[in-house]
């Protein structure tokens, strides 16, 4: 009798999983997909903390910057410094435009050219510049609620 009531309770708790699982993918499965371009005349540029500059532009691509993962622009025209800051979340971006220098504290300066893909961890300082010429784009993957802190 044990190995009955067992078994059904087992095989109820599993089927209960599956069925969760189930919703959660059909209710995944409802999203639509995106795809924008750099340059797209859709996009809604806002501004960026005031420590980094008037001409720092945002463009939200996905998801909403006060909960975790959220997808982002990141415009600066050419010759443009980006002051030393940190964030809490970690950053994995692909530069799409320009060329950028990103030096992390106590790291080498590394050049992003397009299509270069950059980690930057979580709560570590970090500072960038825009070469002149091109405006720089900087596709930016947030997994916690986007911010930034100016680091004096």
């Amino acid at each position: 009798m044990f190995f009955k009531t067992f078994s059904f309770t087992m095989l109820g708790k599993v089927l209960a999983g599956v069925m969760t699982t189930a919703i959660v993918i059909v209710a995944q499965a409802d999203e639509l997909s995106l795809s924008k371009l750099a340059n797209d005349t859709s996009l809604q540029w806002g501004p960026c903390p005031a420590f980094l500059g008037e001409a720092c532009k945002i463009a939200v691509l996905h998801g909403d910057p006060a909960k975790p993962n959220s997808d982002v622009f990141f415009k600066v025209p050419g010759d443009y410094k980006i002051p030393l800051h940190w964030h809490n979340s970690a950053e994995r971006m692909i530069l799409v435009s320009g060329k950028m220098d990103v030096e992390y504290k106590g790291e080498q300066n590394t050049l992003l050219v397009p299509g270069s893909y950059a980690y930057g961890p979580p709560k570590k300082h970090h500072k960038a510049y825009c070469h002149k010429g091109e405006d720089c784009v900087l596709f930016i993957a947030f997994e916690k609620p986007i911010d930034a802190f100016e680091v004096k």
